[in-house]
Order: C-alpha cells, then structure tokens, then sequence
C-alpha cells in the first residue's frame, strides 16, 4: 500500500513540475543547481518542498527531477507538523565541508502559500536561523516573496519579522528543532538580513 501511495505521489509530482512557474519568462529549466543565486529583487529559491507538505522532496542533480527522499529504502515522510514555509535551495551555493558546510547548496524557507515544487521564487531574505545538524553548521535562510502581491505577512527585514511576528518566528525555530527527533538539531541563534546576505555571497560559487 505505502509503495502505491508513493508512486501516486511520485506521478502527482512530474505533473505538478510539468504544469508550475519555473521563471518569469516561462522558459524550461534544465539546471537548476547553477541558476542565478541573485537577482535585482533580491535572490532566487528552488522550492523543493511546498508549504504545508510532510514529504521530503529533494532535487537530484544526477537526474535533474525531483524526488521522494528515501530512507530505509522507504519514501521519506515528516512525522511532524508539515513544513511552515516553501522550502528549498539557493541556486549557485555550495557549502563546503572543508569550511564546516554540509556539503550542499544553502537552505532556504519562503514564508508564504504553497508553491509547487520546482517554482522558482524570487525572494528576499529576512533572517538566517544558524542551526548545527550532526556537527556541520546548518544554515536555513529565512525569505518572503520579493513580490508584494505573494507576500502573507508585512516582514521585509529582521527588526519586523522579530516584532510584529516573533510568533512565527519561535514556530520556525522550534520546528527545525524538533521535525526530525528531538537532539538532531542544535540551535546557534538567529541573524539578520544583512547577515542572511552576507551568507549567501560566502557560499557562492562562480559559474563555469
């Protein structure tokens, strides 16, 4: 039953990316690791997993399509809440392991409705959560959409995320703390947007 309701799922999710926005001009995106990491708004963000979904889909460099997470040979799913935002990754980043990185690109959470996965947003970042995940400095950057028009809450930087929705912000905090067991994941603290950007230009690779 579990392999039925994965390859459904696995299905839905080619139509989904079939059928969504990847950019503004409408064109196909064949790579999305080595798209643009800025733009004139701000930055872009692959969203890998909509808001309010409890499946782990990552994005398969090898393969370029996106796919269910596996563990135990099982498609990963969250046994929490669903995730609080979109979430995905900064295209051209790469965090080095040799400099304390996980080896990946930089995680980015867009708060806002549910986009589906393989949008890419153009956003602005407003906070860096700073989180240690089996040693390794684990970076998620916090974004709202760069347009106004997709934007749920009224947090363009860290002063007004932290005062006018510093309960969103303990949500947040709280559920990477505790969406993957409890003691996975370490808290460091939170940054502003200005560190938020200065984390981003750090793992930014140069294109070939």
């Amino acid at each position: 039953m579990r392999n039925s309701l994965t390859l459904i799922f696995s299905l839905g999710l080619l139509m989904l990316a079939g059928a969504c926005k990847h950019t503004p001009n409408e064109t196909k995106v064949e790579d999305y690791l080595h798209l643009p990491a800025f733009t004139e708004q701000g930055i872009q963000a692959v969203i890998e997993i909509p808001a309010g979904t409890n499946h782990k889909i990552e994005y398969d460099e090898a393969q370029k399509a996106f796919k269910i997470d596996q563990r135990d040979g099982e498609g990963r799913v969250i046994d929490f809440l669903p995730y609080p935002g979109n979430y995905g990754f900064i295209p051209s980043t790469y965090m080095d392991p040799k400099l304390g990185g996980d080896g990946g690109a930089l995680d980015v959470l867009v708060i806002g409705e549910a986009a589906p996965t393989g949008t890419v947003l153009e956003a602005r970042p407003i906070a860096a959560l700073l989180l240690m995940d089996e040693g390794q400095l684990d970076t998620k950057i916090i974004a709202v959409p760069a347009d106004s028009s997709r934007q749920v809450m009224k947090a363009n930087d860290f002063l007004s995320f932290s005062m006018a929705y510093d309960g969103a912000k303990n949500i947040i905090e709280n559920w990477f703390l505790y969406y993957d067991g409890l003691g996975t994941t370490e808290f460091r603290g939170w940054k502003d947007e200005q560190y938020a950007l200065e984390e981003i230009r750090r793992w930014a690779i140069v294109n070939e």
